[in-house]
């Protein structure tokens, strides 16, 4: 048994990593940071086979690709990803750029390529809470981003289940968690912040039982639940002063 694993140098990803790990999986893990990716290496007892790639850069995608398509693998988690806080004036746009580039067409390579894979039997794409609201001002790209992940998730899922497919697809959604997403994307959470642990481990257990949308956390839960009947500038408004209560100093 294999998985391969993006973003697996910290927080989600690196505890997948470790619980797949312990429950006999052997590990593709894939990141920037080889020093990283050498000490998560270091903790877990099966095979771990380590992948310095940048996959903001798609070719990359592809490359990461060609070299592993023949291995065996069950699971493919896309993970990889950050976010950006700031409004759309002051918003760097190379680093909006360089974000879709990661959030949304490495999700879409690896997960378009990996679907036609004979041996992967489920891909778990990372999204997020924002990717399944009305938008997010002030993290406009970021949560656009999401969007596009769970969307294209939901739509992959159901061609799936139509064709009586034996693969699974499945889109983790959280809410803030305990990471380094924080301070790379420059914001501070003032909601409660579940532990990335906990996150990784309900997510691949709802994953095996092949659920397609993954919330973990009865308050997110609930609170995506009742957006669904605000009108959107409603939304719009809630969204923006929480948003705004994320400005670290």
């Amino acid at each position: 048994m294999k998985a391969l694993i993006t973003g697996a140098s910290s927080g989600i990803g690196k505890e997948m990593a470790i619980y797949l790990g312990e429950i006999g999986y052997d590990l593709i893990v894939v990141a920037r940071s080889k020093d990283k990716l050498l000490e998560l290496k270091s903790i877990i007892k099966t095979n771990v086979k380590i992948m310095e790639y940048d996959l903001s850069n798609n070719n990359n995608c592809f490359k990461l690709y060609e070299e592993i398509k023949n291995e065996k693998i069950d699971i493919v988690i896309n993970n990889a990803g950050f976010g950006l806080f700031g409004d759309y004036d002051n918003s760097d746009l190379d680093i909006e750029l360089n974000m879709i580039d990661l959030n949304i067409k490495c999700v879409h390579i690896l997960t378009k390529m990996f679907i036609n894979n004979k041996n992967v039997k489920y891909i778990l794409n990372v999204g997020s809470s924002a990717g399944l609201m009305k938008g997010g001002p002030l993290m406009a790209a970021y949560y656009a981003t999401k969007s596009y992940v769970c969307n294209y998730s939901f739509a992959l899922y159901e061609e799936l289940r139509r064709n009586n497919s034996n693969k699974s697809i499945s889109v983790l959604c959280p809410g803030p968690v305990d990471t380094n997403f924080n301070n790379r994307a420059k914001v501070k959470f003032n909601l409660e912040q579940l532990d990335a642990r906990y996150v990784a481990r309900y997510a691949i257990n709802k994953m095996f039982k092949r659920k397609l949308l993954i919330i973990p956390g009865f308050s997110i839960k609930m609170g995506i639940f009742f957006t669904r009947f605000l009108p959107v500038k409603t939304l719009l408004n809630f969204t923006y002063k929480i948003q705004e209560r994320k400005k670290t100093p």
